[in-house]
């Protein structure tokens, strides 16, 4: 790895400690070096501090002077709770600016390339380009797309099954899986699951890592089926991260007025063939200003993503276990397919040891 391409890594690490905490901003690290030496690191901590390059320039004071700033974003030439970047830059006198990716949010885009130019600062794009876009990969389908970045999470046996034929689901995944599951929690701004997870394992939703935050929970919940004592709408008492729970045009009033005395937000949602229109459910929660969505299941649920082919990215937890049975419960229901080349195929995988089990991730080729 070039010097350059290790200031760049130093950026991006500082990026991914604010991970799941800058929404509707994207991650951003920022690394200063001036002959050679790394005078000033910073990164955007949430929506309204300073942006990266601002804390960075804070650090190096003085020394930014002649410098080089490597930025995973390109930087902002626009008013919003901030100021613009480029002016903190160009006042700063800084000598060169390297970005890992253009900004595709249209108020940015190119602008702030062209303001920095203009000011005599030399400018250049592509440094560690593919890695400052996966950092970024929500904000970029929430920009473009206008709907969040979709992460799906499956902990399954040799054999694809999630329980036994009674139900029997803890734990299939060994406890280095569930940390990572913890660890995505963390990151991702939200975490969905259907009511039948809520009625069947009553879980809490919660993120279980030292320092970390608790995810928005989204309960898919068409008919308000919803207990009010549910641990997940009993916890938005204590917990930082609301409970949403999307219900149906014909849910009962009078059960919903129940979940929001209790504590949840109730979200009423078109619905299709007799369940939440996903679609639908994606562009609601980009008003809300989601940027990604862990989506856990259960089966149907994921089935049903991945039947309208909005699964973004898999995270696959194998154990190594069989479980057999005709009744055991499959890792995704839904409808399927009818013929192999309609199968949803996955690209850019990797394979990670966790205890156990295997970890393998890939994005939906499309």
């Amino acid at each position: 790895m070039t010097k350059a391409a290790d200031y760049m890594q130093q950026a991006l690490q500082a990026a991914a400690r604010a991970l799941g905490r800058t929404r509707p901003n994207p991650v951003v690290g920022c690394v200063i070096v001036k002959n050679h030496q790394v005078v000033g690191v910073g990164h955007h901590v949430r929506a309204g501090a300073d942006h990266a390059e601002v804390a960075a320039l804070k650090m190096a004071g003085k020394h930014a002077r002649g410098a080089d700033v490597y930025v995973t974003l390109e930087p902002c030439n626009h008013v919003g709770r901030t100021g613009p970047c480029t002016q903190a830059l160009i006042e700063a006198g800084v000598k060169r600016v390297f970005a890992g990716m253009r900004d595709p949010n249209p108020i940015v885009d190119g602008r702030g390339k062209h303001r920095l130019e203009a000011a005599g600062i030399e400018v250049s794009f592509g440094l560690l380009h593919d890695a400052c876009a996966r950092l970024n990969e929500g904000y970029i389908r929430y920009i473009c797309d206008r709907r969040p970045f979709v992460v799906a999470k499956v902990a399954q046996s040799l054999d694809g099954r999630v329980a036994t034929r009674t139900g029997n689901s803890r734990w299939i995944s060994g406890p280095e899986s569930r940390a990572r599951s913890h660890a995505l929690r963390n990151e991702l701004d939200a975490i969905l699951v259907g009511v039948g997870t809520v009625l069947a394992d009553d879980p809490e939703l919660t993120c279980r890592i030292p320092k970390g935050r608790d995810p928005v929970r989204i309960i898919l919940d068409t008919h308000a089926r919803t207990p009010i004592r549910a641990k997940v709408v009993a916890l938005t008492q204590q917990s930082g991260a609301p409970t949403l729970v999307v219900v149906g045009p014909e849910a009962p009033e009078r059960q919903c007025r129940a979940l929001e005395k209790a504590g949840a937000q109730v979200l009423r949602c078109k619905v299709r063939q007799g369940h939440i229109d996903l679609v639908a459910l994606l562009k609601l929660l980009h008003d809300r200003e989601l940027l990604t969505v862990l989506v856990e299941g259960g089966p149907r649920v994921l089935g049903g993503f991945a039947d309208a082919g909005l699964i973004d990215k898999l995270h696959l937890f194998l154990a190594p276990m069989l479980i057999g049975g005709d009744q055991a419960r499959s890792s995704v229901a839904g409808k399927g397919v009818a013929e192999l080349n309609q199968a949803s195929r996955f690209e850019r995988t990797e394979l990670t040891p966790r205890g156990q089990d295997l970890e393998w991730v890939g994005y939906l080729r499309r």
